[in-house]
């Protein structure tokens, strides 16, 4: 009796297998990598981006038990790895000369505290004694300068190879949009003239040798962020939210443009953590997308008044509880960094 199963009867049946992560069915993701029919024996081969074989064997147990529902099956073979999405937003990316780590601070959405983390977690590194950079990607909004307190009518200098000299700041080498224009001045860029700048920050700069560079982006899954990952080899991002469930809808898309494009996830850091906005929704959220939670910082508003005042509170006061979290993250993040190989 002739056999009905084709492959896109199979393709059918693993669109029902989701990945909870990101809300969407193994086969729209790019998981499948190959589907092998022959005679009734079914051979499937997955890519599944997870940073633990947990997830990767629910996955298959699932995709396993979704075929043997299907008549004339005779034997299922099902093979996995651990890999990235592959596809049209798949980019090149070129290694920056000297500096050993790129990292982005991402998040989903504005306001939850990212560049603060951003500039406490460069300052942190700094004083454990690694040579740190700090790139304020957010174009649009660069609060970087008033965090670090660098006065506004300070300039870069070029060199002499015509490159920009970044300022030095709580013993980081830092860049920022706002060291260029007046702060109520606002940029109306599309996206070339943001690509361009971002392009210009990276390549333009005079970074010198560095174990560390942050790149602090803007909220949410725009212009810079594709430019940034087109542009060079980022060691990984780490994702900033807040505690509330709301924030796991943000934290997905971020992760899942990461994904896209090659970018492994560090961790979640989850912000502002106590009573108004509740506790561990960071947790979850890293559990739920199976990656790495490097810790919480409490709401506290020590932290807010630091950066306003233009120092941050890893130095300012470096004994209170925000500031040790901080640290804490830092180290975890160091953990994890250890076990990736450097860019160059």
């Amino acid at each position: 009796m002739k056999s009905h199963l084709t492959k896109e009867i199979i393709q059918d049946k693993l669109r029902m297998v989701q990945d909870p992560r990101f809300n969407q069915d193994i086969h729209s993701l790019g998981f499948v990598r190959e589907i092998g029919l022959e005679t009734g024996n079914v051979f499937i081969h997955l890519g599944i981006p997870a940073e633990s074989s947990e997830f990767r064997d629910r996955i298959k147990e699932e995709v396993e038990r979704r075929v043997k529902e299907l008549r004339d099956v005779k034997r299922l073979t099902v093979q996995v790895s651990h890999s990235v999405m592959e596809g049209p937003n798949t980019f090149a990316k070129v290694p920056l000369q000297g500096i050993q780590n790129v990292m982005a601070i991402a998040s989903g959405k504005g306001g939850v505290g990212k560049s603060t983390v951003a500039v406490n977690l460069a300052v942190a590194f700094s004083k454990m004694g690694h040579r740190v950079g700090l790139m304020d990607g957010d174009i649009y909004g660069p609060n970087i300068p008033l965090m670090l307190g660098v006065p506004g009518d300070i300039r870069p200098r070029i060199n002499s190879e015509k490159k920009i000299v970044p300022l030095d700041a709580y013993g980081i080498r830092v860049i920022s949009m706002g060291f260029f224009i007046p702060p109520d001045q606002p940029l109306i860029w599309r996206g070339p003239t943001l690509h361009n700048a971002v392009n210009q920050f990276l390549q333009k700069v005079e970074w010198g040798e560095l174990d560390y560079l942050f790149v602090d982006l803007p909220p949410g899954t725009g212009d810079v962020q594709l430019s940034l990952v087109q542009s060079t080899s980022l060691t990984g991002a780490i994702m900033v939210t807040m505690p509330q469930e709301v924030s796991l809808l943000d934290v997905r898309k971020g992760l899942m443009m990461f994904r896209r494009t090659n970018v492994p996830i560090l961790g979640i850091v989850e912000n502002m953590s106590g009573e108004i906005f509740g506790r561990d929704g960071g947790r979850k959220a890293a559990r739920e997308f199976d990656v790495p939670f490097l810790g919480t910082i409490p709401l506290d508003v020590e932290v807010r008044r630091a950066g306003d005042g233009g120092c941050p509170i890893v130095s300012k006061s470096a004994e209170c509880e925000a500031a040790k979290s901080f640290f804490q993250i830092s180290e975890r993040l160091m953990e994890i960094l250890s076990k990736i190989p450097a860019t160059i």
